[in-house]
């Protein structure tokens, strides 16, 4: 059987986007109504931030906009990270960095309120166990079990990656761990990710692509033969959840079956 025969049913909704401000509108818009949802529910709403800079650009939305800010249910959010870098967490690499200078430290979040990947250790596997140790105690999860986000953010880049699920790196093949290190040789460093079973888990999955340079590797991903260890992004596949690609006009240039708004 090819690799083209063994693609999973994608439930994937594609739109494309005049550009990476109406990407980051969207997305900030997305990011309340599933808040407000998910308290409605459960009482708490538990996010996946990406790093990037359209993400950046939401996060300036949702502290800045009174509309947004406003709806937020600031005390019932509880943050988390799709994947970082080796590095402090004052390093100008690191998505935690981003993310407290853009959303946290402009909110009314609580120190109690985050939890992130502790980049600064040594050995990028102690990070790796420590992160996974803490995600399965907020979720009080059995051994085997996968935590459920209401919402986990990716990007992708120019080569298919996402989070930091690498292409011909080990984490793609991890089918029981919930985050692990990843060596990557492309960047010379080691990276903490959330795994593909991990991240499948959520209740919402969001891509935001931006950039004409991704539109060969993001038609590949969403309309063409299924080879993950080349094309990680073909991973991400929840199994009980929606998943949405907003891209725009550039990152979309060569997509046959996507919604242009």
């Amino acid at each position: 059987m090819s690799s083209a025969e063994l693609k999973p049913k994608s439930n994937a909704e594609v739109r494309i986007l005049p550009d990476s401000a109406a990407i980051a509108e969207r997305a900030a818009q997305l990011f309340v109504d599933i808040a407000v949802e998910s308290v409605k529910q459960k009482g708490s709403f538990d996010v996946a931030l990406s790093g990037g800079s359209t993400p950046k650009t939401m996060h300036g939305l949702l502290v800045s906009d009174p509309a947004l800010r406003s709806r937020l249910p600031w005390d019932k959010m509880h943050i988390f990270f799709g994947d970082e870098r080796h590095v402090r967490p004052d390093d100008a690499e690191s998505n935690y960095r981003m993310a407290s200078e853009t959303l946290i430290s402009k909110s009314p979040l609580k120190p109690e309120q985050i939890t992130r990947i502790k980049g600064e250790y040594p050995e990028a596997e102690q990070a790796a166990q420590e992160y996974e140790q803490a995600i399965k105690s907020y979720f009080k999860l059995a051994d085997g079990q996968f935590p459920r986000f209401d919402l986990i953010f990716l990007g992708m880049g120019p080569e298919g990656h996402t989070a930091s699920l690498f292409p011909g790196t080990k984490a793609l093949k991890e089918t029981r761990r919930i985050a692990v290190h990843n060596w990557v040789g492309k960047v010379l460093m080691d990276r903490i990710t959330l795994t593909a079973p991990a991240i499948n888990n959520a209740a919402n999955v969001l891509f935001l692509v931006g950039g004409t340079e991704k539109a060969p590797a993001l038609t590949a991903v969403l309309e063409r033969i299924y080879e993950p260890d080349q094309l990680p992004a073909q991973l991400i596949q929840p199994t009980n959840g929606k998943l949405l690609w907003l891209v725009d006009t550039g990152a979309g240039s060569m997509l046959k079956k996507a919604i242009r708004e």
